[in-house]
């Protein structure tokens, strides 16, 4: 999942309210990097990846672009069904 906010208290606010959920359902043990700057915070609840970005943050490393799949170089047999 990948989300914006609007600045770093936002990101950092959102990663709370995400964890404590978590928490309350039983995904405790998350992981979590990126909460002490708040660009970017990874939270890592081993069935989900959470992604929270500031706006800068999120274009900047364009991570959509990493799971695109760019098919124009692939032939009919290898292409994705």
């Amino acid at each position: 999942m990948v989300a914006s906010g609007r600045s770093h208290r936002h990101v950092g606010a959102m990663a709370d309210h995400l964890l404590r959920a978590l928490k309350d359902e039983g995904y405790g043990r998350c992981r979590v990097e990126g909460m002490p700057h708040c660009d970017w915070v990874l939270i890592d609840t081993g069935d989900v990846i959470i992604h929270l970005f500031r706006p800068e943050v999120r274009t900047f490393y364009n991570i959509e672009k990493i799971w695109s799949v760019d098919s124009s170089h692939m032939t009919p047999t290898h292409q994705a069904v």
